[in-house]
């Protein structure tokens, strides 16, 4: 494998067609196994080590903004990834791409037109964890490597994920024990790092200004004010289901399955779906690739009547639950962009760097090693999924692929 350090700058942004990037994302929607941290690992593999559309500084940024914002942090990442590289439309392609095959498949199982089986434990399921936990360690490793190379950076990452595993004990909050060590490497990294530059290259682009920020910040704003009233006013069904799903997409830290809980609130007390509906769409959403957030896309399909009258709530569903993560993300990202240009700040966003790589080793422990190794077998199969990516570099979608249909022969 050659040395990051060693291989051309990535390629220049707003370098690629909004349909280039729908294509790519489309693939990765289609691939994308194991929850939000191994979707990380995944747009890594293909954006970062294979496609070099930005670099490992600017990707490790970007998840750390995403970390810091309510909302699925994959998907926010795959919007400022389609913004950097294509502009609006390509966040919109990029959302579109990764968003579309598991809400279409959540949106058809809502109808009975798709059938799928996420309680046992198949053969193909657990090779899909297997090489989900693969992907995430690759992308430990790569990152580690760029990110924390020295003994400082080493220590503090190391220090983040220790301090990440072992904060189920303290009883806090867990959203808090992911914000905690970023806090932690924006202190330290402001302590020991304020001598490095940075180079134009470890920026994100994404060619929004300010103005452009505070409007979709306030665009929020209205929306959560103007829902709820709108609501109350109406018996409307889809009012109450855009009303509930941009309230719950605004409130969730922590990643897909804090959402589940808000989404139950919202949907089974007023009636729009009952309690076997929503358990059973959530055991679907567990099935497919993509965020879980697309459980929207069933639950609005479930709480139509008619198949035209189904489908459409299931895009309005859709769509609602999504609308305050790229909001938030695209009212924040001006300003994010202007505050780490600041010698302060760009030291603090190398200790935050080294803190994001800590983050990803903790989960790559829990919950995707322990979900899915538990016997010699797996262990065999995850160090062929891990050779093919890291030493072969095998794209990360014949990986799934093939993981799959060798897990489902032999498991």
């Amino acid at each position: 494998m050659p040395d990051p350090a060693t291989q051309p700058p990535a390629s220049a942004p707003g370098a690629a067609s909004p349909w280039v990037v729908f294509l790519v994302f489309l693939r990765l929607g289609l691939t994308s196994f194991g929850g939000p941290v191994a979707h990380l690992g995944y747009f890594r593999a293909e954006l970062v080590e294979r496609r070099r559309w930005l670099t490992d500084a600017a990707y490790a940024d970007l998840v750390a903004l995403c970390q810091f914002l309510p909302g699925p942090a994959s998907s926010q990442v795959g919007l400022g990834l389609g913004m950097h590289r294509a502009g609006p439309l390509g966040a919109l392609a990029a959302w579109a791409g990764f968003t579309l095959p598991s809400a279409l498949a959540l949106a058809l199982a809502a109808l009975g037109v798709a059938a799928l089986d996420p309680g046992g434990d198949s053969g193909w399921l657990r090779g899909l964890k297997i090489v989900a936990a693969a992907v995430v360690a690759q992308a430990v490793w790569g990152m580690a490597r760029t990110l924390a190379p020295d003994r400082p950076r080493a220590t503090l990452a190391l220090a983040a994920a220790a301090l990440v595993l072992v904060w189920p004990l303290t009883g806090l909050p867990l959203v808090v024990g992911q914000l905690v060590p970023i806090a932690v490497g924006a202190l330290v990294g402001w302590m020991l790092f304020r001598g490095e530059p940075a180079t134009d290259a470890d920026h994100l682009h994404v060619g929004l200004s300010r103005r452009a920020g505070a409007s979709c910040l306030a665009g929020l704003a209205v929306l959560l004010v103007a829902l709820p009233l709108l609501a109350a006013a109406t018996a409307e069904p889809a009012v109450r289901l855009v009303d509930g799903m941009v309230r719950a997409g605004s409130l969730v830290f922590g990643g897909g399955h804090v959402v589940l809980p808000l989404l139950q609130a919202e949907v089974v007390p007023t009636g729009l779906v009952d309690r076997e509906a929503f358990l059973a769409g959530y055991g679907l959403a567990q099935a497919v690739p993509g965020p879980l957030f697309t459980l929207s896309s069933f639950l609005g399909a479930a709480a139509g009547g008619t198949v035209l009258a189904s489908l459409a709530l299931a895009a309005l569903a859709t769509v609602a639950i999504f609308v305050p993560a790229a909001l938030l993300l695209f009212g924040a990202l001006p300003f994010w962009g202007a505050l780490r240009q600041a010698p302060a700040a760009r030291a603090a966003l190398t200790g935050v760097n080294a803190a994001v790589v800590g983050l990803l080793l903790a989960a790559f422990y829990d919950p995707v090693f322990v979900s899915a190794v538990d016997a010699p077998i797996h262990v065999a199969l995850g160090l062929a999924a891990f050779l093919a990516l890291h030493i072969w570099t095998a794209p990360p979608w014949l990986v799934v692929l093939g993981g799959a249909g060798l897990a489902g022969a032999v498991l």
